[in-house]
């Protein structure tokens, strides 16, 4: 029998919104200087701060939502069925992103890049040729899809701290570190691991990791992950990153300015003093987002309900119809505000077609994109 556990609106809500805004960040990075597989012929220095601004914590923003939600999936799942209904959800759309979706990014990479001449179906079997990044084509990590495969990953490795961190001596535990994070300012510590591992990375990229994936390593994500599991225990938590979302919002709009200064001044992104910048900037707007989304986005309606139920294949497919489109009119004459708001427009709507009419429709691409199937058990947790 399934848990009734309390719906957590403001996590739908977040979720939904940060899926708009990571489409609306690679727009833009098709108009910024960041190297991409499509690339508009005039670059802008606005866009490019914009991507540079937005990359600070929109990947941790999904990191951090995602262990709300392994949080409550732990809370109505054996260990077993919590591995398999992730499986289900994230490594099956990887793996048809990986064959289906990814390819004709890669096809137009090259072809933009001078690494190739010639139609997608004589360019296909070429892209089995090696692995992506490493030289060779094959997108093992399915692109933008890298989160689905690194979430993954996650999920096993944590798994028995997450245990752990649900017995009885440890609920104590956390209890009290719970109640002591109710002073002000105490949420942000939170930040110290991530400023840590991420100076270790800057010191050590090529053995630590390396920032490929959105900005940041994976080890600085699955710290963020940890950290946001931790947060989900208690909701004291809740309460005191509500309580200092103002705090949060004012302090990382200072370090964002903060780290522009140091950057456009010659200053080097490399030093454990701006590593640790970069990571309370992250985190101060980390905890504003979910702040004021605790405090605001308690409700819900129609929208939401449809909106949730579509942001993993809106996720799925919206790099790669922006990557089709944007390589599409690179060459058109207009202006750069123009373009973008042509680019935006015309692939949400592609992309809402293509869920609307196609993948909601029935349970073989409901299955492929992730979704719960029609007629099945009705879930009243955050899977």
């Amino acid at each position: 029998m399934a848990l009734n556990i309390e719906r957590r609106n403001d996590i739908d809500w977040l979720r939904v919104l940060a899926v708009i805004v990571v489409f609306l960040f690679h727009c833009a990075v098709f108009f910024s200087y960041e190297d991409w597989p499509a690339k508009n012929n005039t670059l802008d220095f606005g866009m490019t701060v914009f991507v540079s601004i937005v990359g600070q914590w929109i990947m941790p923003l999904f990191f951090i939502l995602s262990a709300a939600s392994a949080y409550y999936s732990l809370e109505r799942r054996t260990s077993r069925e919590y591995i398999g209904e992730r499986f289900l959800r994230l490594i099956v759309p990887l793996t048809f992103g990986i064959f289906v979706l990814s390819p004709p990014q890669v096809y137009i990479e090259r072809l933009t890049h001078g690494e190739f001449t010639g139609s997608f179906v004589a360019f296909f079997p070429h892209y089995f040729d090696g692995f992506y990044r490493l030289g060779g084509n094959f997108a093992w990590m399915g692109l933008h899809l890298w989160y689905l495969e690194m979430l993954f990953v996650f999920t096993i490795i944590t798994l028995p701290l997450f245990l752990f961190l649900r017995k009885e001596p440890m609920k104590t535990f956390v209890a009290m570190m719970a109640g002591s994070f109710k002073r002000r300012g105490t949420i942000f510590l939170f930040a110290i691991p991530v400023g840590v591992v991420e100076m270790l990375v800057n010191l050590q990229p090529n053995i630590i990791g390396r920032r490929d994936f959105g900005g940041w390593s994976p080890l600085v994500y699955l710290t963020i992950f940890v950290n946001g599991y931790v947060i989900a225990l208690d909701t004291r938590f809740r309460q005191s990153i509500e309580k200092q979302r103002i705090t949060a919002l004012l302090i990382g709009i200072i370090t964002t300015v903060t780290g522009y200064v140091i950057l456009t001044s010659g200053g080097s992104s490399s030093t454990p003093s701006f590593s640790f910048l970069r990571a309370f900037n992250s985190w101060f707007w980390l905890m504003a987002i979910i702040g004021f989304g605790s405090r605001y986005l308690t409700f819900s309606n129609r929208f939401l309900r449809y909106a949730n139920e579509a942001v993993l294949p809106f996720y799925i497919l919206h790099q790669t119809i922006i990557v089709i489109v944007g390589y599409s009119i690179a060459d058109w004459d207009m202006s750069v505000r123009a373009k973008y708001i042509f680019l935006v427009v015309f692939s949400f709507i592609l992309i809402s077609i293509l869920y609307h009419k196609m993948i909601r429709c029935n349970n073989v691409s409901r299955f492929i994109f992730g979704m719960k199937l029609k007629g099945g058990e009705s879930i009243s947790t955050h899977a």
